[in-house]
């Protein structure tokens, strides 16, 4: 099959998403990596729109762009004025820009409530704003915004939207689903119908309302649409846009459609994560493609499998993307989870060893109590280190003591912790404040053991959760605490449970210090 264009809107539509606001130098940093992704569009924003969008595409210019070109988004013009005249489309032009999207009203609903002109009128509009920027830029694409719904209500007028358009010289036109409600045997009909009358390059914009961005972009791309919008991990407004992160390695992988190059897909998930950090967002662990779980396999008889053949259990290699294989553990593993887990702490068991039967054994018993190693990966390997003798002590705790002490009403609780240790015979007690009990805990346990172990100043807790294990206890349930820690270079997680949720931090707490001390001294 032909190639197609990937046109991303991550700057913009993604931009909407209630969750998410990009500066101008987060979005010239995103161009640069969607760049790097090899996508041969990037939608910046809407010129002059706000004072934030006008100063990136000025800044924009002075970025050395290997493929993609940046497009400047706007609309039609305004009724009753003339294109030429309309500030929205000359800001455009004078944005430096080669490219452009306008869209405009194909939905007859649209045109009478929204911008209440007669239909010829909206005809006119479409085809003079094209038209007028034709004339002065490389590129025009037309968005036919909410064209499914158009068409459903009435097919031709929506036709002779696009056909407005097609006489503006618009090189693209872009079928937008823009309320997200089409399913895609609908969808693929109307896109037939609508290539028997209007003979010109098409694209597809989805949005994911109806959970169908995705499916809907690639139907349309089988159908022969040579431009595909979406945005990096689906983010937009609503329920957000068709996901890239699905749509390319769907394109290149699945239906042998050209738009990115191996090496430029194999950066996916890099790009995916980059641009959750740089939205502040946490990723998704079970995205397709790009995920944590994407590739993740935790039931036994599906761990043996992959183990001979991967392709029992995986859709595609994950290395295609940028991901990677995953083994986890849990109370549904086997001795083929905890061979490969071994392997990847490069901790040596044989196959045969009976004491991989009891690692199986005390995993689901731990698990039976609530722990959880899934997203604690840091424990289960002092777990197996443990059973296997490899496991050394760095310190003992005789005690500790967490007070909480509120004075007054109006007054913020002071958290205060006192612990003694011993470390190879010396006894060490201190004690520290902190911002809660299991900070101040923590304060004083670092305090403790940074004298013995100077390797421990750089760690921080990154992440603190807490599980009620047991519903219908109240305040008395058991829970079950998750800690990820790091210390610049690496990140692991820890956990522990308890009745006592001082306790249970406590676990984690210790754990994470003593998974750091083991690797430095491995």
């Amino acid at each position: 099959m032909g190639r197609v264009h990937i046109y991303d809107t991550t700057l913009r539509d993604g931009s909407q998403s209630e969750d998410i606001s990009f500066s101008v130098d987060d979005k010239l940093r995103i161009t640069g990596k969607l760049d790097e992704l090899g996508v041969d569009y990037i939608e910046g924003g809407w010129p002059a729109s706000n004072p934030r969008d006008s100063e990136y595409f000025e800044k924009v210019k002075a970025l050395d762009l290997k493929k993609a070109r940046v497009v400047a988004f706007g609309s039609t013009h305004r009724p009753g004025h003339r294109a030429e005249d309309d500030q929205s489309l000359r800001h455009i032009i004078q944005s430096g820009v080669k490219a452009a999207t306008i869209f405009g009203k194909t939905w007859d609903f649209h045109v009478k409530e929204a911008l209440r002109v007669p239909l010829e009128e909206n005809l006119k509009i479409i085809r003079d704003s094209v038209l007028f920027l034709k004339r002065n830029l490389e590129q025009v694409f037309f968005d036919a915004e909410h064209f499914f719904d158009g068409y459903k209500a009435d097919p031709g007028y929506a036709i002779k939207c696009l056909a407005a358009a097609v006489e503006g010289g618009a090189d693209c036109i872009v079928l937008c689903d823009t309320n997200g409600g089409t399913l895609p045997d609908a969808l693929a009909k109307i896109i037939k119908d609508v290539k028997r009358q209007v003979k010109k390059p098409f694209g597809i914009h989805a949005h994911n309302d109806s959970e169908c961005a995705v499916a809907n972009s690639l139907i349309a791309a089988g159908l022969g649409a040579v431009q595909v919008h979406g945005t990096i991990n689906g983010y937009g407004e609503r329920c957000g846009n068709a996901n890239l992160c699905s749509v390319i390695p769907g394109l290149k992988l699945k239906m042998g459609i050209g738009c990115v190059t191996d090496e430029e897909l194999g950066r996916l998930r890099e790009v995916s994560r980059f641009v959750t950090e740089i939205a502040n967002l946490r990723p998704f662990g079970h995205e397709p493609f790009v995920g944590d779980s994407a590739f993740a396999h935790k039931a036994g008889v599906h761990v043996s499998a992959v183990m001979k053949h991967p392709g029992t259990y995986e859709h595609i290699n994950p290395e295609l993307v940028g991901n990677s294989r995953r083994v986890l553990v849990s109370d549904l593993s086997g001795k083929s989870n905890i061979i490969k887990k071994a392997k990847e702490f490069k901790i040596e068991i044989g196959e045969r060893s009976p004491l991989l039967g009891d690692i199986v054994k005390s995993l689901k018993e731990l698990e039976n109590l609530g722990y959880q190693y899934e997203a604690a990966e840091a424990s289960f390997e002092l777990l197996m280190k443990k059973a296997l003798g490899l496991h050394r002590r760095f310190f003992e705790l005789i005690g500790f003591r967490v007070i909480v002490e509120k004075r007054s009403g109006g007054e913020v609780p002071i958290n205060e912790a006192t612990i003694m240790v011993n470390v190879d015979g010396n006894i060490e007690h201190t004690a520290a404040t902190g911002d809660g009990p299991v900070n101040a805990l923590d304060n004083a346990l670092r305090k403790a053991l940074e004298k013995f172990y100077p390797e421990l100043k750089p760690v921080k807790l990154h992440d603190y959760k807490v599980r009620v294990i047991a519903a219908g206890k109240g305040t008395a349930a058991k829970v079950r605490v998750l800690i990820e820690s790091g210390d610049g270079k690496v990140k692991w997680g820890t956990v522990g449970v308890s009745e006592n949720i001082i306790e249970a931090s406590y676990q984690a707490l210790v754990d994470s210090i003593e998974y750091k001390l083991l690797k430095e001294q491995a």
